[in-house]
């Protein structure tokens, strides 16, 4: 009795001993958790403090990142469980500090590199600058609403306001200092960025291209400080590289054969496209102040009253950075929201888009069966146009989209167009983009691709023709064409449209000029109204003056 009574007593120790050791070893191996950094603001070099709990009582294989940067084994001055100090990388830039314990993340907290903080600016509107109190939520998916409260927003935005996002892109370490400093992605109107501005609180989207990191708001008055956001529910990751920073120069030239006054000319005139793997664009040159400045992608320049056998030019010059695009998606990740104003925006029937056409929905059918995932669409669509053979490529078909489905010939425009038109018909939020190819040699040609939209995640770049290998050789990129090109792209390109742009003549009675098949996709060119009654324009190529490759 004693020796059954003892061995329970054993047992009783031994369970309560087992217990003890897994309440302890789930007490060590807990997230790691950052209550707070200091300094928040510091430079390359200096020590920085992260104060916290569960980082461990050694290093061993514990590591921080400070923006994605992992210090070297040197940098690292102390570590024991609450506390860590080290010095900042050289290559730090503002962004988030995280500490990871045996494959556990603990939360960000926000650091900023001093080289990198915004100058509150003096002058401009009288009062305080804007000041960030809080940001809700504060981890959101790309395209989610945010609601941003604080004071001194301003009663608008105002020309050069905006909120703007830690950017999401690599930049080389061989890359001069200047040019790796902390960029920001900028909320972008046409997708359906700003929702409510007022001087206390502004609702705004989460832009493609935004990384986890520092969010910011800019008025006339200055810059807030930076706040801390993520980035959450990412069904995959963007890569945005090989920059390349290029200086072009165009122009028109006008010839007027005959006139009377009163005459006035109008010319559209686009210039690059922004997005978030095409920014920084800068007029170095405009020969002729325009009319209107920045319009839906456009500057609008006026003549008036040209006179019999008179000549005029306008000449521009413009300096923008191209990134590659690459992308990774996890297809059963994506999550499909039905309200999505950009969802909505860009499925709909367009003149240049026939989605709704019974021919085009056949044909949608006919390739995607019952599939329901936005990405596995877009794929299957592309796969259909690149890898099924029904297809044959030429430099330049007749006819619009439904002569390819009728006599399966296509080109870069018209493949472009009916990618977009079929993707849209099958529910896929999709538009074409116009731009031109820069050859090593700087030759540029006309060219066309398509993007599409993944709630959560941001545009996706396709290009059918380049994937299919039907552009002269000189533009040739990388010999994985097909699969490539489906959700990749290449910097060796500038987009000059994204979509169709749509404008409104000047004066009903004037008469307007299109011009189809251009590096711009938009319905008016040119208007005459008045005495003008014959007159010539030539719209010279996009010459590249200048090549820098990071």
């Amino acid at each position: 009795m004693k020796n059954e009574m003892k061995n329970k007593k054993i047992k009783i120790i031994s369970l309560f001993s087992f217990l003890f050791l897994i309440l302890l070893a789930g007490c060590r191996f807990k997230t790691p958790v950052i209550h707070s950094i200091h300094p928040q603001i510091g430079t390359m070099g200096e020590p920085v403090t992260i104060t916290g709990a569960f980082f461990g009582k050694e290093k061993n294989e514990s590591y921080v990142t400070i923006a994605g940067v992992q210090p070297t084994n040197r940098s690292y001055l102390n570590w024991n469980d609450h506390e860590i100090t080290l010095r900042i990388p050289e290559l730090a830039e503002a962004g988030l500090i995280y500490v990871y314990v045996k494959g556990r993340k603990s939360n960000g907290a926000l650091f900023a590199n001093q080289a990198t903080v915004p100058v509150q600016v003096q002058g401009g509107e009288t009062g305080t600058g804007p000041r960030v109190i809080s940001v809700t939520p504060n981890a959101a998916a790309i395209g989610a609403l945010v609601s941003v409260n604080g004071t001194g927003f301003g009663s608008s935005r105002g020309n050069g306001g905006g909120v703007f996002f830690s950017w999401n892109a690599q930049a080389s370490a061989s890359a001069p200092a200047e040019a790796r400093l902390q960029e920001f992605a900028e909320v972008s109107e046409t997708d359906f960025g700003y929702e409510l501005w007022t001087d206390r609180e502004i609702r705004v989207r989460v832009p493609d291209g935004a990384a986890g990191g520092a969010m910011e708001v800019r008025t006339a008055r200055g810059v807030s400080p930076p706040m801390v956001f993520d980035i959450a529910g990412r069904p995959g990751t963007k890569t945005l590289g090989n920059k390349r920073s290029y200086t072009i120069s165009y122009s028109v030239n006008v010839k007027v054969g005959d006139a009377k006054t009163p005459n006035t000319l109008y010319l559209w005139i686009p210039y690059p496209a922004e997005s978030s793997s095409q920014r920084n664009k800068e007029l170095l040159l405009s020969s002729m102040e325009p009319f209107v400045e920045s319009y839906r992608g456009v500057s609008l320049y006026k003549i008036d009253n040209m006179t019999t056998n008179s000549d005029t030019q306008i000449r521009l010059s413009w300096k923008v950075d191209v990134y590659s695009v690459e992308t990774a998606i996890q297809p059963q990740s994506i999550r499909v929201e039905s309200n999505s104003p950009i969802s909505e925006a860009y499925t709909q029937n367009i003149l240049p888009l026939p989605a709704d056409d019974p021919r085009i929905k056949e044909r949608v059918t006919a390739i995607l069966g019952r599939e329901r995932n936005p990405y596995v669409k877009a794929q299957r669509i592309y796969d259909w146009m690149v890898n099924s053979g029904e297809l044959a490529w030429e430099s330049q078909s007749a006819g619009g989209i439904f002569n390819v489905l009728q006599n399966k010939r296509t080109d870069p425009y018209l493949a472009a167009l009916l990618y977009c038109t079929l993707l849209r018909s099958a529910g896929v939020p999709c538009q074409p983009v116009a731009g031109v190819l820069v050859s090593r040699n700087r030759q540029t040609m006309n060219h066309y691709w398509a993007e599409f939209w993944v709630d959560g995640f941001g545009w996706i770049p396709v290009d059918p023709a380049m994937g299919a290998g039907a552009v002269p050789a000189p533009f040739a990129i990388t010999e994985e064409k097909p699969n490539f090109y489906f959700g990749n792209i290449d910097s060796q390109r500038i987009a000059f449209s994204r979509g169709f742009t749509i404008l409104s003549p000047m004066d009903p009675r004037g008469r307007t000029v299109a011009h189809s098949r251009s590096y711009s996709l938009q319905n008016l060119r040119e208007e005459v109204i008045g005495g003008i009654e014959s007159y010539s324009s030539l719209w010279g190529d996009i010459t590249i003056t200048g090549i820098y490759v990071q």
